[in-house]
């Protein structure tokens, strides 16, 4: 069945849920975790967005995840694999709202750091938060249960905001 793509307003608890999360990853992950990032849109102060924290948990090496991933499904989190082939395993907990979402991820991997670039430029420039925020608002009511082409459609623009982010940090 489709589940309905809710654009919710920024709860400040989103941070505090962060923060726990934090905690119980470094505790269960132990010495293997390198760092642990609040990302996604729940990651940037007034940003709407759905309400699933994200979270990217960068690992001493791809030799970690195995266990990491072991680790994660003990402890409830429900694997949803290496979705786009790019060594970041995704993990589910489907806790009530907000849901967690956790990806284990090596050091250097392209995905974790597009999605740095981006929480960070989005962080430091209203403006551009405000139009991902109405764009995310229209595309979830023109696809209201269709998940995989809402967040297909905001490709065009996170794609030319990490384009920026990156060419401002050379």
């Amino acid at each position: 069945m489709p589940t309905l793509v809710e654009i919710v307003p920024y709860d400040p608890k989103w941070a505090d849920v962060f923060a726990e999360t934090e905690a119980l990853l470094r505790k269960l992950l132990g010495g293997c975790v390198v760092s642990v990032e609040h990302i996604g849109s729940t990651a940037v102060q007034g940003l709407s967005a759905k309400p699933i924290v994200d979270v990217d948990v960068v690992v001493s090496g791809l030799q970690d995840i195995p266990h990491a991933s072991a680790v994660l499904v003990g402890a409830g989190f429900e694997p949803r694999g290496n979705r786009y082939d790019d060594d970041v395993w995704a993990f589910l907990s489907k806790r009530r709202s907000p849901q967690l979402r956790v990806y284990l991820c090596p050091p250097s991997n392209e995905t974790h750091e597009r999605r740095m670039l981006f929480r960070n430029h989005l962080r430091r420039h209203d403006d551009v938060a405000l139009a991902y925020s109405a764009l995310k608002r229209r595309l979830a009511e023109q696809f209201p249960y269709d998940g995989d082409r809402y967040t297909s459609e905001k490709s065009a623009f996170i794609s030319e905001i990490v384009c920026t982010a990156k060419k401002r940090t050379v």
